[in-house]
């Protein structure tokens, strides 16, 4: 198995963590992308050939290409960059403000954005790459009460998916990963934040607000066995571009699909009617 140098963001918990030991103890090069570096200082010390701590901040859109300078000068090249960090926020629509909304954009959509365009010269340049969108079941669906979360979900997968096709003719892989519910800490006071309820909506959403804030511990996802489903792939020859991870991801997304298809379908003729009558149909080039 060939050698792979990784990044990972958000490398302190959850999916980073797991990525990050599952890809060392396969050999791999891994440079963990932190905040707060003392969080992975033991995957340091027991990988000190073949580990680098990087302190970074997944939204500064101006620290990307110094972090790949610094893991090209330590590893010669860069394989694998996995933009994992990530936290949601949980209110409705109208008890999110501005700023919460923009700071998870800046996490999911703008700091991975600049992370990848200072990634891609490289990654071109030796003709191979594979970039790891960790995206989420949110991603593909939206429920009551996390607009703003999957929101900035929708917006890196749309990016995503135009990467994928613009960046393949030069050897690069791109994979959108859409977990469901996993043992991450994802759900944990520390991380979930929530917006402040109103009397509009308290009643509406307090199923959701219970729902998402007393489920920490309790998953059906293990991250280990997510780590290594993603690793094998990365190693494999083959990735798909979106990978739904865990039996609700797989189910719910589905579902979407079915649904969605339904409604298409059902006004089908109408939404035909719209066009001018004898102009022929558009022909693209993708």
């Amino acid at each position: 198995m060939t050698t792979q140098t990784w990044i990972i963001t958000g490398a302190s918990r959850g999916f980073g963590r797991a990525l990050a030991q599952t890809a060392l103890a396969a050999g791999d090069n891994v440079v963990a992308a932190v905040r707060r570096p003392d969080s992975v200082a033991d995957l340091e010390a027991e990988y000190p050939d073949t580990c680098l701590v990087a302190t970074f901040d997944a939204r500064d859109t101006a620290a990307g290409a110094r972090l790949v300078r610094d893991t090209v000068d330590r590893f010669g090249r860069l394989d694998v960059l996995v933009n994992n960090a990530g936290r949601a926020v949980v209110g409705a629509v109208e008890e999110v403000g501005d700023e919460q909304l923009r700071e998870l954009m800046d996490l999911h959509l703008f700091g991975p954005a600049a992370l990848v365009r200072a990634a891609l010269p490289g990654m071109r340049a030796q003709g191979a790459g594979t970039i790891v969108q960790m995206s989420s079941q949110a991603g593909r669906m939206a429920f009551p009460g996390v607009s703003t979360y999957a929101a900035s979900k929708f917006a890196l997968e749309g990016w995503s998916e135009a990467l994928a096709g613009e960046v393949a003719p030069f050897g690069i892989r791109v994979m959108i990963v859409e977990p469901s519910r996993f043992r991450t800490g994802f759900n944990g006071a520390d991380v979930l934040e929530f917006a402040e309820a109103s009397d509009t909506y308290r009643d509406l959403l307090a199923a959701v607000r219970a729902d998402m804030a007393g489920t920490d511990g309790r998953q059906e996802g293990d991250p280990e066995r997510a780590a290594e489903i993603i690793v094998s792939l990365v190693h494999g020859d083959e990735v798909p571009l979106r990978l739904p991870l865990g039996r609700e991801a797989v189910e719910r997304i589905s579902g979407v699909h079915r649904r969605g298809l339904d409604e298409v379908e059902r006004w089908a003729e109408t939404a035909r009617s719209a066009d001018f009558e004898g102009v022929p149909a558009s022909v693209r080039p993708i």
